[in-house]
């Protein structure tokens, strides 16, 4: 008898590297022409998230496409990105907050696990476990597929496979 085949799907966020994007964005907004003199700021709020600051919404929405430019160069995806819809004026400043998505949700799992019992291989089993979901099968064959299935959705988590065995 065959052994089971599985791996995990996760939405993890690799802290450093966004750290980076964060930190290149901060100094191309105090280094650039058009962002002089609007106060253009861009720094972690807490632990789960990052807040951009300026003197108008397009200046706070400009800023925003820096950061999206220096996560992309990075390879992250920017699905872990969560901006709210537009930017609160606070005093004389706009402020923008933008939640980081990690973990794969239990309503996430379920829309996962379904695509997998829906349009996946026979045999394919997946099980929530916290915040992944685990994916099993008797043939690698099988799992290579919901892989590649999953990949070809267009779900708003950023997916990575990992412990494939």
């Amino acid at each position: 008898m065959a052994a089971e085949s599985s791996f995990d799907v996760v939405s993890k966020l690799d802290r450093q590297e966004v750290d980076n994007a964060l930190n290149q964005a901060a100094k191309e907004l105090s280094q650039r022409f058009d962002f002089r003199g609007t106060g253009a700021a861009i720094a972690w709020s807490g632990e789960q998230g990052v807040e951009i600051r300026a003197n108008s919404e397009e200046r706070v929405k400009a800023a925003l496409e820096v950061f999206k430019e220096k996560l992309i160069k990075r390879s992250v995806s920017l699905k872990v990105l969560d901006p709210a819809d537009e930017p609160k004026a606070s005093g004389k400043d706009y402020r923008l907050p933008i939640a980081l998505k990690e973990g794969v949700s239990t309503e996430d799992g379920k829309k996962i696990s379904k695509i997998i019992r829906d349009e996946g291989p026979k045999g394919v089993k997946a099980q929530i476990q916290g915040d992944e979901l685990r994916v099993s099968s008797k043939k690698k064959d099988d799992l290579q597929t919901v892989i590649n299935l999953l990949k070809g959705k267009d779900l708003d988590l950023a997916l990575q496979f990992v412990n494939y065995r």
